[in-house]
């Protein structure tokens, strides 16, 4: 029996095997264990909690620590034996690229959780979504990248001087591609900070419209003509944008001018009329009515009042509705609108 386990195959005994293989299903036996019942009863603690936080990291262990855990089980049961230099390298190359490849998508998911997250708590629509997989796209381009570098500076490849050529060409792309770079990173104000979202009406200078997209470089907006006007993302975030969407109702001021002849009576009805009128309809909260001025040909009202939501149609709905409902209740009370009118006044010499 001793001969048997002293015997020697490719450098090791054939006891060496064993305590080899000893290792390994001692470790698969713990790492199994570990995953099918410590990991299990803390998935129930998880589900049982209101965080999602608890769920991400339960997660990441289980797509990323299981797995390096049963490599190192490997990993260790190999390295009991006496190896080849080349098989040992070959061994470690592997252990650290798999190491590498389970780090980024550990990092990874912790990202994507971190954006869902954001996007959830800012109640973003299917906008907000699309605009998740550019930002998703170019972080999981930029991470590899990194990842790639690191990998290769591991595995014992002297990038030292290609780094270096990346970095000076780096800086010779990046003044070259000022205004791209600007909207990109205009691109990631817009998410976080979120002026406007997709859906939204908006007035940059004398444009307006509906936001339809928005991307890396360039946003883009439905006018009311039926055009797309297409923004620069750098010059929406140095602009002062008026977001009608994000209005809780509209103020509306309007006036009315009646002529001179009116008497001091009809004048003291004009704004009970008014009043009545806007607190008659519905979303429409009455703010005030006063006679404002002696105008040039007409003795002016001004009114104010608000609207429910920002709705613009829904708005110019009830300003006509009033606008009818004043026609029709100063005619019958015999009030008279003015019109810009010139009196001339003719002395006779004597």
């Amino acid at each position: 029996m001793q001969e048997i386990l002293d015997r020697t195959i490719f450098d090791n005994s054939v006891l060496a095997y064993l305590t080899s293989l000893a290792i390994f299903m001692a470790g698969m036996a713990g790492v199994y264990v570990f995953n099918r019942y410590v990991l299990k009863q803390l998935k129930h603690w998880a589900d049982s909690t209101s965080t999602s936080i608890d769920d991400l990291v339960l997660k990441i262990v289980e797509r990323s620590l299981v797995p390096v855990l049963f490599m190192a089980v490997f990993y260790f049961s190999l390295h009991s034996l006496t190896l080849s230099d080349k098989f040992e390298q070959g061994l470690r190359t592997a252990a650290i690229i798999l190491v590498t490849i389970i780090l980024v998508r550990s990092v990874l998911s912790g990202i994507n959780f971190a954006l869902e997250t954001h996007i959830q708590h800012s109640e973003s629509d299917s906008g907000g979504e699309r605009q998740l997989k550019g930002i998703r796209s170019v972080l999981n381009f930029v991470i590899w990248a990194l990842a790639l570098v690191f990998l290769l500076d591991n595995l014992g490849f002297k990038i030292s001087a290609v780094v270096t050529g990346l970095g000076i060409g780096g800086i010779a792309v990046a003044l070259a591609a000022q205004a791209v770079l600007g909207d990109f990173f205009s691109y990631f104000v817009i998410f976080f900070d979120k002026p406007f979202e997709i859906g939204d009406f908006i007035v940059v200078g004398d444009k307006m419209g509906v936001v339809e997209y928005i991307g890396i470089k360039t946003t883009r907006i439905c006018a009311l003509n039926g055009e797309q006007l297409v923004f620069s993302n750098t010059a929406l975030t140095n602009s002062c944008v008026q977001n009608f969407k994000k209005m809780g109702r509209r103020r509306v001021v309007f006036k009315l001018g009646l002529i001179y002849q009116t008497t001091l009576e009809q004048l003291k009805q004009v704004p009970v009329i008014v009043k009545e009128i806007i607190e008659a309809q519905q979303d429409a909260n009455f703010d005030r009515a006063h006679f404002a001025a002696y105008g040039a040909s007409s003795l002016d009202f001004e009114f104010v009042y608000y609207v429910v939501g920002p709705d613009y149609t829904k708005y110019m709905d009830i300003q006509q509705a009033i606008n009818l409902q004043i026609f029709e209740s100063f005619a019958k009370a015999k009030i008279e609108f003015a019109y810009p009118t010139q009196t001339l006044f003719l002395n006779q010499a004597s």
